[in-house]
């Protein structure tokens, strides 16, 4: 016959303990400081007119200088007024990009410092919030410990009480022992002193009828002394008297 050979295939994985999961510790949503956005919030805008400004100062120059490339091919006194203009307009552009460079300063400056105070206010938010879970944590972990604690006292107090109580019990059932064999002594005592009492008492007995019989003797023989003693002379029988 034809041997049918099993396939062997890999081996089934085994079945462990499934891994345990990890509990999602949720972090606390990030609130934006209100100081802090109101700061963010100004440097946006006075950055915002700091670039238009820019701008429109890269467009005077641009203008001031074809100003004065006209000016200067044509020599006319109105291009020449153009390029004073343009220039007066370059500077009081630049004057302003200047001011507001300023502004942008102090905005960064504001924004640095209400962010710092912030950072401050975070910390002791964190501060409180890792104390409440080192409270909580501490509070979960002593009644863990007291039940453990008490647990072993109750282990301690029950072995302590049951050597204890043994202890008694061990006197008590000496003291008991003792009782009973004082009780058991007496009772044999007083069973002996009863069987002599019983042996003694048929003797008693004998005597006792032994006296009983003698006695009627005696009493006989003091009637037969009464018979005989004399009868007194001289008394006269007293009888009937006689017939007339």
């Amino acid at each position: 016959m034809a041997r049918v050979t099993k396939k062997r295939g890999r081996p089934a994985a085994k079945k462990g303990r499934p891994a345990a999961k990890k509990a999602a510790v949720s972090k606390p949503a990030q609130v934006v400081d209100a100081a802090v956005a109101k700061a963010e919030k100004a440097l946006a805008a006075v950055t915002t007119q700091f670039t238009s400004e820019q701008s429109k100062v890269a467009a005077a120059r641009k203008k001031a200088a074809a100003a004065k490339t006209k000016a200067a091919k044509s020599k006319k006194a109105v291009d020449k007024r153009a390029v004073v203009s343009a220039r007066s307009a370059v500077a009081k552009a630049s004057a302003k990009v200047s001011s507001i460079r300023d502004k942008v300063a102090e905005a960064k400056t504001a924004l640095v410092n209400a962010k710092a105070l912030a950072s401050v206010k975070a910390a002791e938010a964190a501060a409180k919030v890792a104390v409440d879970a080192l409270q909580s944590s501490l509070a979960t972990k002593a009644e863990a410990d007291l039940a453990k604690a008490t647990k072993a006292f109750q282990a301690r107090w029950s072995k302590t009480r049951a050597v204890a109580d043994a202890k008694k019990v061990k006197a008590a059932a000496k003291k008991a022992a003792a009782k009973v064999k004082s009780a058991e002594k007496k009772a044999k005592a007083k069973v002996a002193a009863l069987g002599k009492k019983k042996k003694s008492k048929p003797k008693a007995k004998r005597k006792a009828v032994g006296a009983v019989k003698a006695a009627p003797k005696k009493v006989v023989a003091k009637k037969a002394a009464v018979k005989k003693a004399p009868a007194k002379r001289g008394a006269k029988r007293r009888g009937r008297p006689a017939k007339k």
